[in-house]
């Protein structure tokens, strides 16, 4: 028997944590060697807008740097935070709008690496939320933002799958395309979790809305912002020491962003 979880996905922090925290060590040792290599001052403070249950901010702590972040969700920010006193941290995030934040000083570094820019689903949202991140880091620093956009050639990707284990329990997570508003620059996704322990079987649905972006929109999205600069561009694949020129078949990108205020 399935039994039904009520909510939406960020109301289950652990399960979130498991899915999109297996793939740490590649984004860790990408970020690090972001903030090492173009970063024009010194990295000592990072910071993290929709930083969910902070996968990657509590092993920032761990390495040394002072971190910081902000996400909407109050289940995700007390179990970042409660993992964050767990391990021995002063840093705190906070429940805060993306869009519309400041911070009591300036940090040398920030990043959001999985798409969740794209929930401002409109361009004001996305203008505001550029805006007070070049506010938040000091000029030199950068903004490593990770976004899938949308092909100017070929079909875009419809259906995703993936899956994570940990000990007893399993999640595997669906993601589809429902439908798509190419005037409107929308599309949205059904999210499907299944989760498993050995005695138990729980599935979890959730629909997000996303706004989309071609490769050209995105450029030009920050090129409106005073102060941000593109530097290089990645795929997922997190390698360092080979970026990617984005064409018009390029769909996931991690874009470095230069702030020059």
């Amino acid at each position: 028997m399935i039994e039904t979880l009520e909510g939406n996905l960020y109301d289950y922090p652990s399960y979130y944590d498991l899915v999109y925290g297996s793939d740490w060590k590649a984004e860790f040792h990408f970020l690090t060697g972001c903030f090492q290599q173009f970063a024009q001052i010194p990295v000592n403070h990072v910071f993290e807008p929709a930083c969910g249950t902070g996968r990657l901010l509590y092993r920032l702590a761990a390495s040394g740097l002072q971190v910081s972040g902000l996400d909407l969700n109050p289940h995700a920010v007390e179990y970042c935070n409660q993992r964050l006193k767990r391990k021995g941290f002063q840093d705190r995030v906070i429940c805060e709008d993306m869009t519309d934040f400041q911070l009591q000083s300036a940090v040398d570094a920030g990043f959001n690496m999985i798409n969740s820019f794209r929930h401002l689903v409109t361009h004001e949202q996305a203008v505001a939320h550029l805006r007070c991140m070049a506010r938040a880091i000091q000029p030199g620093g950068i903004y490593v933002l990770g976004i899938h956009l949308t092909p100017t050639e070929g079909e875009p990707t419809d259906f995703e799958s993936w899956s994570a284990q940990q000990g007893h329990l399993c999640v595997t997570t669906e993601l589809a395309c429902t439908d798509r508003d190419p005037g409107n620059r929308l599309e949205r996704f059904s999210m499907t979790y299944d989760i498993y322990t050995p005695t138990r079987r729980q599935q979890l649905k959730d629909s997000i809305l996303f706004r989309t972006y071609t490769a050209p929109q995105f450029a030009e999205l920050v090129a409106e912002v005073p102060g941000w600069e593109i530097i290089t561009t990645y795929d997922f694949h997190y390698q360092l020491e080979q970026p990617i020129e984005v064409g018009p078949t390029t769909e996931d990108v991690v874009y470095v962003l230069h702030n020059q205020t």
